[in-house]
């Protein structure tokens, strides 16, 4: 079996999880292991069925069309949604690649999809490896013989949305999954206040949250003002942002990333927010110099 190159970035030792488990036992692991997505596979003979990512669950959770299950079929009751099966939400039409793939294949792909993550499978269709935005990163940063480097300011994302602290949680998830972003900086006046990311409402709704309802109802859980979320130490990690200007190295950026296990950089210019870069505008940059 020859492997192609797309496994010396890949994990191989990949936890999947059975389409019938729980939404609770999904993102109980996702926090657990630091994970934004989780390949669904059978569990017997761990062929692929689907994907469930952070976002597939702040979709559900309130912040877009899959929260109609907890309002419609549980009368918005989170506690007895949330027991539902993972099958409920996954993403069935999984963009995937074979294990005999080259990087150059895997970094298409995702680039051209829009995807932060590529299951990889074998010729049966069984889970082989996964490879993510975060692989493609730390792999940047150790090909330094490709002398590939740019400025921040020609790769970085301009209009950078943003949320204030009064912002609701509700209003915050709904903005993530509309405009299909995985980080929001907090920002008021102008001053930057700090960096949510899709897996801070995940530990925002994990065992702890739930301690917080008192009738089951998803909005009072919603209806918390971020400000309210991140005050509360055992549920959101405070972390602070990596900053750099627009017209910093692009290798700077990356060498930074991998050391703090940064997701993007902030881009502030004469102390104002003016952009930011993340592991997929890295992957355009990866992308333009294939």
């Amino acid at each position: 079996m020859k492997l192609g190159s797309v496994m010396d970035l890949a994990t191989r030792d990949v936890k999947t999880i059975p389409p019938r488990s729980t939404i609770m036992n999904a993102l109980k692991t996702m926090v657990k292991c630091g994970f934004r997505r989780m390949p669904v596979a059978d569990a017997g003979t761990k062929k692929l069925m689907g994907i469930v990512s952070s976002t597939d669950i702040i979709n559900f959770l309130g912040g877009g069309e899959k929260h109609k299950i907890v309002v419609n079929r549980h009368e918005g009751n989170l506690a007895k949604a949330i027991n539902d099966s993972i099958d409920e939400i996954m993403t069935k039409d999984v963009v995937h690649v074979k294990y005999t793939a080259s990087w150059q294949d895997a970094v298409e792909v995702m680039f051209e999809r829009k995807v932060g993550g590529l299951p990889i499978v074998d010729d049966e269709g069984k889970v082989f490896g996964i490879v993510t935005e975060r692989d493609i990163v730390r792999f940047l940063s150790d090909r330094r013989r490709m002398s590939l480097d740019g400025i921040v300011r020609e790769f970085m994302t301009n209009r950078v949305i943003t949320v204030t602290p009064e912002t609701t949680v509700g209003e915050a998830m709904k903005t993530m999954i509309s405009k299909k972003i995985r980080r929001l900086p907090i920002v008021k006046d102008g001053v930057l206040y700090g960096l949510l990311v899709s897996t801070d409402f995940l530990r925002y709704f994990s065992k702890d949250a739930f301690k917080m309802l008192e009738t089951g109802d998803v909005r009072d859980l919603l209806n918390k003002s971020l400000h309210e979320m991140v005050s509360n130490s055992s549920v959101v990690k405070y972390r602070e942002p990596l900053v750099f200007e627009s017209r910093d190295r692009i290798s700077d950026v990356v060498k930074s990333m991998v050391e703090k296990g940064a997701g993007c950089a902030l881009i502030v210019e004469n102390g104002r927010l003016e952009g930011i870069i993340t592991e997929r505008d890295l992957m355009r940059f990866l992308y333009t110099n294939l």
